[in-house]
């Protein structure tokens, strides 16, 4: 039986955010070790479960050491990153192939590249013979480093990534080849001078669609094993930053001419996009006029406040506004105050807080705290199974929770920072999402796959947070130059 190590260790790293990654940050995402692993993810639809159910399929005997994700943040921390390394080599000895799971985003304390030193290292303990497969989020920043040490790069296609499954075991296939003999797959890719493009990814969007069609057209003329488009992390002042082409095929000539051509045209179409926001004063208006007559909730997303692109998750302004304007039947998914929740917690269920509610973090960044007098609805531990098509049937864990009742609105309080994903984040906390009038998420594109369907309309608006489109506010200072759309070219 062949060995095949398979692992997960998931970062997106926000450069700008003043919170570091550390160690208990990983272990507040899930860091599960050995047979935990197993008991944590067999059976999911998730990126592991499929390389669990992959190793069933082609009888490989597993060595599962690690599996770890943290919420996008600051820097990852050296010893943490260190740790995880070190969990992965040291089940390295004698294995016949490796099928991990990577965001392609992480930056840490002395790298901006932290698969490129991860992959390194791994290659330089198991040898240039043993094929490696990974598994990419489309919002990687694919680095040479990271494909020269990988024999092949698959990248999601989906955004709301729902197809992180069907990914891994595209790749876990391809493993399965390059481990008979039978294909000898290298990595080529390439790059323009684009800072942000594609819709950051959105698979709605025309230019990502036409991008994903030729990837589609290539894989078909057998011309290429593996076409993954990235749309690259756009908060991360590293030099690499913005989107890429990673072509898997055994001539890398050949490979390198195709993620050329595609590139070169990602360039052409740098400048077509289809987001649009709408002035949160307009978007509270739409939102009152429209609830007494609701039959499904208006969602609004703040998507510069989303904590899966390093966002603070605690900004106020759009919370502040929607109290203002006196929502009735409303529900905020949520505010990442720690102190809060415990204050709640301190109250208990059934009575009345007074609190400085979010906007701890950085106040200048989308609001500081709001005094509140609120009624302590429901609290909980923040675990709970998700089943939406991002969930997969996984627990999460967003720590000491409370619901707050502020006039007509309910408002999640979390300790663990988190976007809205799931309609389990309301469910869990006693909140039935279908029946509310308007939903504010923060998130910006993520809770499409889970709350769109149940939706009577969503527009987005921007807050002011981290994660603001304004690019030019950014101090980037490690990018690459010229690069558009910072510099005119």
């Amino acid at each position: 039986m062949a060995r095949v190590l398979i692992a997960e260790f998931l970062h997106e790293t926000n450069t700008f955010s003043v919170q570091p990654t550390d160690r208990a940050a990983f272990e507040a995402g899930g860091w599960s070790r050995g047979e935990d692993v197993a008991r944590a993810l067999r059976g999911t639809h998730t990126a592991m479960g499929a390389a669990f159910d992959a190793g069933a399929r082609y009888g490989w005997t597993l060595i599962h050491p690690v599996a770890t994700r943290a919420n996008p943040s600051g820097r990852v921390a050296d010893d943490a990153f260190d740790a995880v390394c070190q969990d992965m080599l040291a089940a390295a000895d004698g294995i016949d192939g490796a099928l991990l799971h990577l965001h392609g985003a992480m930056a840490t304390e002395s790298s901006d590249d932290g698969e490129g030193v991860l992959l390194a290292r791994l290659r330089e303990k198991i040898g240039p013979k043993v094929p490696v497969v990974v598994v990419l989020d489309l919002h990687a920043t694919v680095t040479r480093e990271m494909a020269d040490n990988a024999d092949a790069l698959i990248s999601y296609r989906t955004y709301p990534h729902v197809d992180m499954y069907e990914r891994v075991t595209q790749g876990a296939a391809l493993l399965a080849r390059a481990m008979a003999g039978e294909i000898a797959p290298k990595v080529a890719i390439a790059r323009r001078p684009i800072l942000y493009a594609l819709d950051g990814g959105r698979d709605s969007s025309p230019a990502m669609q036409t991008m994903l069609r030729r990837a589609d057209e290539i894989e078909a003329a057998g011309e290429a094993h593996v076409v993954s488009i990235q749309a690259g992390f756009s908060s991360a002042d590293v030099h690499d930053i913005g989107p890429s082409v990673a072509v898997t095929a055994d001539d890398r000539a050949g490979a390198q001419a195709i993620a050329d051509r595609l590139a070169d045209e990602i360039w052409q179409l740098r400048k077509v996009s289809t987001i649009a926001f709408t002035p949160l004063a307009e978007a509270l208006a739409q939102a009152k006029a429209g609830e007494a007559e609701a039959t499904k909730p208006l969602v609004i997303s703040d998507y510069s406040d989303n904590p899966g692109s390093g966002a603070y998750g605690d900004s106020t302004r759009v919370l502040a506004a929607a109290i203002a304007a006196g929502l009735q039947n409303a529900a905020f998914h949520a505010i990442c105050d720690p102190q809060a929740a415990r204050a709640a917690a301190a109250a208990g269920a059934g009575a009345e807080v007074t609190l400085d509610l979010g906007g701890k973090v950085d106040p200048r960044m989308g609001g500081g705290p709001l005094r509140l007098t609120a009624h302590v609805v429901a609290l909980t531990d923040g675990r709970f199974i998700c089943h939406g098509p991002m969930g997969g049937g996984a627990w999460r864990n967003y720590g000491l929770s409370a619901l707050l009742r502020v006039g007509g609105i309910d408002i999640v309080v979390i300790t663990h920072n988190g976007q809205a994903t799931d309609l389990a984040q309301f469910t869990s906390l006693g909140v039935e999402p279908t029946r509310k009038a308007t939903l504010f998420v923060k998130s910006m594109q993520h809770f499409r796959a889970a709350f769109q369907p149940i939706a009577r309309e969503v527009i987005e608006v921007d807050g002011g947070a981290l994660s603001t489109r304004n690019f030019r506010e950014r101090p980037y200072r490690r990018v690459r130059r010229p690069i558009w759309p910072l510099d005119d070219i």
